[in-house]
């Protein structure tokens, strides 16, 4: 349970929202369900030796189960761990303020950004396969969307069982990256804590953000930049934006590479399996496209194709241990110029 009483966002009616205006997904058996939860339990378990052997890098202790969500409890889920993410970063804003609103505006707001809060959810809970989920504040746990799953295999018409332990070598491979790497989650969460609180408008600033936007939004219509976030930043704070975005694209196609390494011996239609899904990311409507641009998931599709090419360029260098050097420190993270210039950071951490 969430709790909306310091927070300007109603979670509790988010979730409400969320799962009220969120599809159903694919239509399935109550046998058919029990199959396919226990189908992906039994992949994720399947991807922990692949994952280690391909990746060498070795998370202590055994791997919790996963769970098996699905829409609906991936938006509850979803909403908790905003709230633990941003509910600091509401207290410094709000703390800011000289004048505080009344209980009664603090309540229709809340309710307001609720439904905003849930509506987004909604959306990304019908495209998610799966997630990390970094909890902040509390046990973070592999999440695997089985309706999504399921709708995805069947439209690629690809094997279901390979397609299932492919999705879970990606995201197996997340929960190594931060349980190998201690540091990561609490570097992940602070900077991006930090990232949002200094990015929250000021109420005097708010009349020249929105004039801002109004004159940038067709451009970023029309070039599919990294969303509203990006438009309303500042020089300085897209630095940062970069940087963090360096460090997703790093995950993202340390990810990718490493669901696809694991070669036909483990999965064996991985080849067909991916080029049918590089296909489909392709194939989305214009009205998706559109919200993937406002909302930045296009620039989410380049971290995992920029991220690929980095990563696959390091190893070509220095091997994969020579890669794993990346996860010594923050400060051996790369920068947003080495992503798009490996070499660079082959030369600043090995010299």
């Amino acid at each position: 349970m969430t709790d909306t009483s310091q927070s300007p966002v109603d979670w509790e009616f988010a979730k409400q929202t969320g799962a009220r205006i969120v599809p159903a997904g694919p239509k399935v058996s109550p046998d058919e369900a029990a199959g396919v939860v226990a189908s992906i339990r039994a992949a994720a378990a399947r991807a922990q030796q692949p994952v280690a052997e391909t990746a060498r890098l070795q998370a202590p202790g055994e791997a919790p189960a996963p769970l098996v969500v699905d829409r609906p409890t991936w938006i509850s889920l979803n909403a908790d761990s905003m709230s633990a993410m941003v509910d600091p970063v509401f207290a410094k804003i709000v703390g800011r303020r000289k004048q505080q609103p009344s209980p009664t505006v603090a309540a229709v707001g809340g309710k307001v950004t609720g439904a905003e809060a849930g509506a987004l959810l909604a959306f990304m809970a019908s495209k998610v396969l799966g997630q990390y989920d970094l909890a902040p504040g509390g046990t973070p746990r592999l999440l695997l969307v089985a309706p999504n799953v399921v709708h995805v295999e069947r439209e690629l018409g690809v094997d279901p069982d390979d397609f299932r332990l492919w999705v879970c070598m990606h995201e197996e491979t997340h929960r190594v990256q931060f349980t190998a790497v201690p540091w990561l989650r609490d570097h992940m969460v602070d900077r991006a804590r930090a990232l949002a609180t200094e990015m929250a408008p000021d109420p005097e600033k708010l009349q020249d953000i929105v004039s801002r936007l109004s004159k940038q939004l067709p451009e970023a219509f029309r070039s599919g930049g990294a969303g509203i976030t990006e438009l309303i930043a500042t020089p300085e704070q897209r630095e940062r934006l970069a940087q963090m975005t360096a460090v997703m694209s790093l995950l993202e196609g340390h990810a990718d590479v490493v669901m696809d390494e694991v070669g036909p011996q483990v999965i064996p239609s991985v080849a067909q399996i991916r080029a049918r899904f590089n296909e489909r990311r392709k194939g989305v409507g214009a009205f998706d496209r559109l919200l993937r641009r406002l909302l930045g998931l296009e620039a989410k599709m380049r971290q995992y194709r920029d991220g690929a090419v980095f990563v696959r360029s390091v190893v070509d260098q220095v091997g994969v241990d020579g890669f794993n050097q990346v996860w010594t420190s923050p400060e051996t993270l790369p920068l947003p110029r080495e992503i798009e210039d490996p070499s660079t950071w082959v030369a600043r951490v090995h010299g």
